[in-house]
């Protein structure tokens, strides 16, 4: 499974209430709440986003409330991967149960700008930043993660058995 992308990126402390902003959450349709996506730091994301995109953040991604919204709307509106220094740990989870490809890579989130092109083999963690040329290692995830990943989250996952 790979990734291959336009970058945005964003800084360190990025919350759920930036991510999707709880005024929006008076809905369970994905693509409506996709379509608020960023809109409080980046109001044109949701206009230049495209599939496959990938998005770079600082320390502590997604912290904030518990919400599944938050990386949920980050894969509606397109975003293959996200690649983070660190992320809140509830995000984490919450992305890997709802099969949002997440690594963590203090030296690729600090290298890579908006706006390059980065590609990601998920079955090996190498990150390249296709236009610099730079090449990055992150963790990759063990393989029941990466199953849950390419089944499209925990619940598809299971009812693949």
């Amino acid at each position: 499974m790979n990734a291959n992308g336009f970058v945005f990126k964003y800084g360190d402390n990025v919350d759920t209430d930036v991510i999707i902003p709880a005024r929006h959450l008076n809905t369970q349709d994905a693509k409506e709440l996709a379509s608020h996506c960023m809109e409080d730091i980046d109001a044109d994301f949701v206009n230049k986003v495209s599939l496959g995109d990938i998005m770079v953040g600082g320390w502590n991604f997604g912290c904030g409330s518990s919400r599944e919204h938050a990386p949920l709307v980050i894969k509606t509106s397109g975003i293959s991967c996200v690649i983070a220094k660190s992320f809140a740990r509830i995000f984490y989870r919450n992305s890997i149960n709802i099969g949002l490809p997440i690594l963590e890579c203090e030296a690729a989130a600090e290298a890579i700008e908006a706006g390059h092109t980065v590609s990601v083999n998920f079955d090996t963690g190498a990150i390249v930043d296709e236009t610099t040329g730079a090449h990055f290692q992150a963790q990759p995830f063990p393989p029941f993660i990466q199953k849950i990943i390419k089944a499209g989250g925990l619940m598809n996952s299971l009812q693949s058995k």
